[in-house]
């Protein structure tokens, strides 16, 4: 009999070892409580900051408005100016280093910019998200409309490209990255596609309540 209670012990134990690895391997990314909740941002000129100072590039003000809510978050600033999604697959490994508990992807402008056959910027942004979810990183999908000269059959094949993946694999999405800035004068530098600070200002107060609905997602709280 206590032969049997030990192997059953044994047994049991086991089982537990097997099914809590398999768990952990399963489950998305999650910050210990010792250290802030790391982001990255993988982004073009848009997250970059380009023609901004630092602390005005949209990681940074992001970063600033979850503090301020009492968030305990860091974001690193993965932008690169003039990067398309095949750019940002390219560089997926250095961009989002170990350690990386969710990323914010926001590429798929400079495509649609160069006219780029959408299929293609659908399949680099698959890889990527198919590739962060094989390593347990979660992802906010931050869309991008499609300029008017392109024609409305490019602008829904493109557009179409954010509906689609956040639909395939659950993600959150934030539908227009420019939401309430494009095509205002005020908000955007001379070249009128890149945000000024008080732009930036507007998106991260536009996209604050996506991004803690993401954060909520993945269990992290104020």
């Amino acid at each position: 009999m206590k032969r049997q209670r030990g192997f059953l012990a044994t047994f049991l134990l086991a089982a537990f070892t097997v099914l809590s690895g398999a768990l952990a391997h399963a489950s998305p990314s999650r910050a210990p409580p010792d250290r802030p909740f790391k982001l990255v941002a993988l982004g073009d000129s848009l997250s970059a900051g380009y023609g901004l100072p630092d602390s005005a590039a949209f990681p940074n003000v992001l970063q600033r408005a979850l503090r301020a809510k009492g968030y305990k978050v860091e974001i690193a600033n993965a932008g690169l100016s003039g990067d398309t999604a095949s750019g940002g697959l390219d560089r997926l490994d250095w961009s989002v280093p170990e350690g990386t508990d969710g990323v914010i992807l926001e590429l798929g402008a400079n495509d649609m910019l160069r006219g780029l056959d959408p299929a293609v910027t659908r399949r680099a942004l698959e890889t990527i998200v198919q590739r962060l979810r094989a390593r347990g990183v979660p992802v906010l999908l931050a869309g991008m409309r499609a300029s008017r000269n392109m024609g409305p059959e490019y602008g829904e094949r493109f557009e179409g490209i954010f509906r689609d993946l956040a639909q395939s694999y659950d993600l959150v999405l934030y539908p227009f990255f420019l939401d309430g800035v494009a095509g205002e004068r005020g908000l955007n530098l001379p070249d009128g596609i890149h945000p000024t600070a008080q732009g930036v200002e507007r998106i991260v107060e536009r996209m604050l309540p996506t991004v803690e609905r993401f954060l909520g997602r993945l269990g992290v709280r104020s």
